[in-house]
């Protein structure tokens, strides 16, 4: 009795330790942001807002013309609002009014227990419902943009938020399971036993299955035009994530737009910038018609905290 009470004690051990080492190990890096919008270049107000649990996201709100339209960008994993500048600038220059800001444990915001993509998209849906507590009734459409997890956090806020008028996913995957299969892949961790245990750990996490938020289940659903955006020379997020995503989302709103980059796309969102405005402007001519806004929807509880 005392052996199997030993051999019990040493495997809750050993779980408890893995799930601290695979928290640590997921965790995403923070890089503060030091300086101010002038000294990178942007005339914008610095912001805050709160988003869920009582948290505050810090953020930068590029000045422009909300009658253009509006635009909330969100970043990707471990960095923070300063990376989205390639593609704020080129914004605010055509009149639209960006919002960049900081998820929850990136940047200047909060901290918070864990970082996910659906916290991401929280945050996101956070940040479209501060923009549309200011409306006045004759804004032009609210677009959401975010990179790599934040491209896909945006696909999944536009499926729970019905007044977003369109999303850009840039460098975004198409499913969690196939990232995490990579990463696991990166650490030589075989799927079967311990790959499926982290994957399951970290559902359990989360508080979402990977298959119910996956970006290529996500998009099948949307009804607003999404633009697809991807680095021909991207070594993070394979190319064939992003035909994936093309092939599944609806033809008559999904455009697919190639650049040349890698993962980052800083350099080449400037360059390229025509071929994404002749997007905002056919999703402009399709809002100018709308007279009414649906309400903001509620997004789903995560069960676990």
């Amino acid at each position: 009795m005392i052996g199997l009470i030993t051999a019990v004690a040493v495997v809750a051990a050993l779980l408890a330790g893995g799930a601290v080492w695979l928290r640590r190990s997921l965790a995403a890096p923070r890089r503060p942001v030091t300086g101010t919008p002038a000294g990178y270049g942007v005339v914008a107000d610095s912001v805050r807002f709160r988003t869920r649990c009582g948290r505050w996201l810090s953020g930068w709100l590029l000045a422009g013309d909300p009658r253009v339209g509006r635009v909330v960008i969100c970043h990707g994993w471990g960095v923070n609002r300063v990376f989205m500048l390639a593609l704020a600038r080129p914004l605010q220059q055509a009149g639209w009014q960006v919002l960049v800001f900081d998820v929850r444990n990136h940047g200047n915001s909060d901290d918070d227990t864990f970082s996910s993509m659906p916290r991401f998209a929280e945050d996101i849906v956070a940040a479209v419902s501060w923009l549309r507590r200011h409306d006045t009734g004759d804004e032009g459409p609210l677009v959401v943009a975010g990179h790599s997890v934040g491209a896909a956090a945006t696909l999944l806020a536009a499926s729970w938020c019905d007044d977003i008028d369109a999303a850009i996913s840039l460098s975004g995957f198409v499913h969690p399971t196939r990232m995490m299969q990579r990463w696991l892949a990166a650490r030589h961790i075989p799927y079967m036993p311990l790959g499926w245990l982290v994957f399951r750990y970290i559902e359990a996490v989360i508080g979402h299955r990977f298959d119910t938020i996956a970006p290529v289940k996500v998009i099948r659903g949307l009804d607003i035009p999404v633009l697809i955006a991807h680095g021909r020379g991207d070594t993070v997020i394979p190319p064939a994530d992003a035909e994936a995503l093309a092939r599944a989302g609806p033809p008559e709103t999904t455009w697919q737009v190639w650049l040349e980059g890698g993962h980052d796309l800083s350099d080449e969102l400037a360059a390229q910038w025509p071929r994404l405005a002749g997007f905002l402007e056919q999703v402009r001519a399709e809002t100018a018609s709308v007279a009414t806004r649906r309400p903001t929807a509620q997004y789903p509880m995560e069960s676990h905290r």
